[in-house]
């Protein structure tokens, strides 16, 4: 694959094959990333020690040779800064200490990226390390996904607290998605001047929202933290992912301005066929496929390949990697992939 060919796409160019990576694609599925986390500590402090965040980033490069790197970190950084108090615990998932209207009015941004600079010689590290051929993306969590972790102090199934939360105390709602988008915008900025060539917005729960909450709720803040790293980085290339928006998808590019927009394997190919005529998508293959294998990974493959593979396309699973999913498959998906439009 040609230099930064992510990089390429994300311009609007549509290339065979097209290029590839993973979310989640440092993770536990790997051996090589089981070790690492143990001589690491916690999970906080595998992201915030630059060495280790390194190597973890660069273990699913060298096996599989992938078109970008994602910086190795957790979209709950953001709070841990604020001192909400985050902790990982295995099997629990993430907990912090829960916000109510009060300490919202309360966040400070003083100390965040003072707090996160860890995270930035990571970046810096890694454009070091990586071929150059290779895209490297920053990313961050959405305002709304950031904000359904604070507000319930942990994650919840449907979000419940924070949709209460919503529509119980809407200005304070107002107030936390608004300051959740302007921190996110600086920690996004501090990345591209690290190093990183693109970033990526994740709203892992879009899908949960109402058509007003999700104009309210993970159009706007996203589009406010774009404009605002747009204002001091007018080059930028953002990728947006609203994991299960469905349907509110049909305008998300447009009302966001973002360059891309990621796909989970919810999203029919003829509607993501239609959302590409306007630019470039990411995606969807379902992740459960890099468990199962076989026939059904290489049908799942091959569809995507010949629905959107003609057109600006970033091929990504649909969300990220299971620690289930087997090596050996994203061997063989990268292999199916990259000898797509290959005349044999």
């Amino acid at each position: 694959m040609s230099e930064r060919s992510v990089l390429k796409v994300l311009n609007g160019e549509a290339l065979s094959p097209p290029p590839i990576w993973l979310m989640r694609q440092a993770g536990r599925y790997l051996p090589e990333y089981r070790e690492t986390r143990k001589v690491a500590g916690s999970f906080l402090d595998l992201c915030y020690n630059p060495e280790l965040a390194t190597e973890v980033t660069l273990q699913p490069i060298r096996r599989f040779d992938l078109d970008a790197a994602i910086l190795f970190s957790d979209i709950l950084v953001i709070p841990d800064a604020l001192k909400r108090n985050v902790t990982f615990t295995e099997g629990k998932g993430p907990a912090m200490d829960p916000i109510d209207p009060a300490g919202i009015l309360d966040l400070k941004a003083d100390n965040i990226l003072p707090h996160l600079q860890p995270v930035f010689e990571t970046v810096t590290k890694l454009r070091h390390d990586l071929p150059s051929k290779t895209t490297l993306l920053g990313f961050c969590g959405a305002p709304w996904t950031v904000a359904t972790y604070m507000i319930a102090g942990h994650g919840t199934p449907d979000q419940a607290p924070a949709r209460l939360f919503g529509y119980q105390h809407p200005e304070a709602m107002e107030k936390l998605l608004a300051f959740l988008a302007e921190v996110s915008a600086d920690y996004l900025v501090a990345q591209l001047d690290a190093g990183a060539d693109a970033v990526q917005i994740f709203d892992s729960w879009a899908g949960v929202l109402g058509e007003k909450e999700f104009e309210d709720y993970a159009v706007k803040p996203v589009a406010r933290i774009i404009q605002s790293v747009r204002a001091r980085k007018p080059d930028a290339k953002i990728i947006a992912f609203a994991k299960g928006a469905g349907i509110l998808l049909k305008d998300y590019r447009q009302k966001t301005k973002a360059d891309a927009i990621g796909l989970d394997w919810s999203v029919p190919l003829s509607f993501a066929r239609d959302l590409q005529k306007d630019g470039p998508v990411q995606g969807n293959l379902d992740p459960m496929l890099m468990v199962a294998g076989g026939k059904a990974l290489e049908d799942g493959i091959d569809a995507i390949l010949d629905c959107l593979g003609a057109g600006p396309l970033i091929f990504n699973l649909g969300h990220g990697i299971t620690p289930q999913a087997d090596p050996e498959n994203v061997a063989r998906l990268v292999a199916r992939v990259r000898s797509h439009g290959v005349v044999k």
